[in-house]
Parts: C-alpha cells; structure tokens; sequence
C-alpha cells in the first residue's frame, strides 16, 4: 500500500499528473485489451488465455503492467485477467474520496468477476489489490475457487499491528500523510516510479501514471487506511478457499509481524512464503520464483 523507495528521491519532472494521450501498445505484448462497465466506471483489463479466469489486481502505485512476469505462465492455464484499478491507467477516475471506498472497489472486482461468467475465479492481487481480494474472498467466498495475496497482511492482523507495535506505527507514517488535504501537490509523478526496474518498464510507467489520477491514487488512503487512534479488527468473516500468501522481507512499509496468527482467520489452507531479499514489489523483485511456486499451487489440485 505504498510506494518501494518513494522518498529522498531527486524529482524529475513536474506535477502535472493528467496527461492526454493514445492507449498505449503495451498490451499487445502480453494480451488482449477490454472493459468492464461497474456502476457507471469503466474498468480496463488486459486478458490472454483461457479456462477458468484467473483475476489479478495491482497496488500503489501501479497498473496491470505489473504482472508481466506471471502473465505468460498463468496464461498456460488459465483465462488471465489483468486489471487496472479504478484512478490508474486507462480505467475511468472518478472524482471524490467517496468514490474510492472499499465498497466502490470490490465492487469493480464482482463487475469483472460477473462479466466472465465463471461458477468460481481465482483472485490474486498485490497491496491494495490484496486489500480488495481479502475483502471480496469474504463478502463473496461462494465466487472464489483460490485467493493468491502478495505483500498485504491479513486487515486483521495490519490492524493489530498499528493499534499495537509502535513498529508499524512509524512505517505507517507515509500513508497518514497520503491522507492530507494536500498530499497530491507533494508527490511528483516520477517520483511515483522510482522502484521500477529497467529503463524500458519505467518509461511504460510513466506513461501510464501520467493517464493516471493521482488525487485517485491518494483517495485510497484518504478513504480506507485506519486513522488514529488505531484499534484493531476483529469482526471479520473468515476466508473460506485456499490462500497462498507472499511476502517479501525486505518492505519497510508493512512489517512482517502482522503475518502472524493469519492462520486463524482462515478456514482453509494456508501457505505462506516469505522471501528475505524481495521488497515490497515481491511479483517482480523476486519473479521468477512468485511465478514458479504461483502456478504450481494454483495447479496443483
């Protein structure tokens, strides 16, 4: 739910955020382009593939782009479906911090869960894309065949760990001040790519945040991140399906502690694997491996 290396970053170019321009060719490379109609919102997906679908649901800040490494593999097996989420890319922006609640975000999720028309989807979905997959897995678990969650704790367990380990506390300092009045006029949009490796996926970024709503990026925040004083969650519904959780050591912003006792908000499996040299963008820090355990427990059945 944040931005791997965002600050003490020189900043290149200026605010602007809103850019007008061609949809980009990237899609090609890896799928075929579509939209789903949520309420009104129109949400962009990139698909490749066929059988069961397979939805993957991206962070801040980010677009479907960031699957690129998995897509090819998942693709062999499964119908993918790469979204972009509401604010980002080529999805509609809606204005207002309203429009950005959890509510608003799962449900963009069902639209794309009921226009492919499948008994049960496999939900996968990093940051706040695991933020919308571990709230969709609970309000829907008859729709949900396995749930894939990279670098999200449990909201159960981030909640604990703001309203108790001062730890956390203080690595959430970032995402309080995402929920200032102001906060859009502070972050620059290269800043917004500065953890992107290689020169030919940055300069894809960059293009796709400048279509992008950073007043929509930050709503995120403004809307669904717990406010001080923190108190912790407890009444959740377990998640009925099968988890694989991934979870890179090495983020700064979400400490490993709140991973523990997920086991018991699960009524299901659960495999966690923890990789001590991936950060924060675990799919693409570590891809080879996210890809190779992925699709190995996700076919194995």
């Amino acid at each position: 739910m944040r931005s791997q290396g965002c600050f003490a970053i020189s900043f290149l170019f200026g605010l602007s955020i809103f850019v007008v321009g061609a949809q980009p060719m990237v899609a090609a490379e890896l799928g075929e382009d579509g939209y789903v109609d949520s309420n009104g919102v129109k949400i962009h997906y990139v698909t490749a593939g066929t059988g069961e679908p397979c939805i993957l649901i991206h962070g801040f800040p980010d677009f479907w782009y960031t699957w690129r490494a998995q897509m090819p593999e998942l693709a062999k097996h499964f119908q993918v479906v790469a979204i972009d989420q509401r604010g980002y890319n080529l999805s509609d922006k809606p204005e207002g911090v309203e429009n950005y609640r959890i509510e608003k975000l799962v449900g963009d999720l069902n639209a794309v869960v009921e226009h492919f028309k499948a008994p049960k989807v496999i939900i996968v979905g990093h940051d706040w894309g695991g933020m919308v997959a571990w709230t969709y897995a609970m309000q829907f678990p008859d729709k949900v065949d396995r749930l894939v969650i990279l670098n999200l704790p449990h909201p159960r367990g981030l909640s604990r760990e703001l309203a108790s380990n001062p730890a956390q506390q203080k690595a959430s300092q970032y995402a309080r001040d995402f929920q200032q009045p102001d906060a859009a006029k502070k972050v620059p949009v290269a800043m917004l790519a500065t953890w992107v490796k290689g020169a030919d996926a940055k300069a894809k970024y960059l293009e796709a945040f400048k279509r992008s709503s950073l007043e929509g990026m930050l709503n995120y925040y403004k809307a669904n991140y717990p406010r001080e004083p923190y108190r912790a969650v407890t009444d959740l519904p377990k998640v009925k399906c099968p988890v694989l959780m991934f979870h890179g050591l090495k983020d700064w912003a979400l400490l490993p502690g709140a991973l523990n006792g997920t086991w018991d908000w699960i009524d299901n499996e659960l495999t966690l694997v923890t990789i001590p040299k991936a950060g924060h963008f675990v799919q693409q820090d570590a891809a080879d491996e996210v890809t190779r355990i992925m699709v190995r427990w996700l076919t194995d059945k």
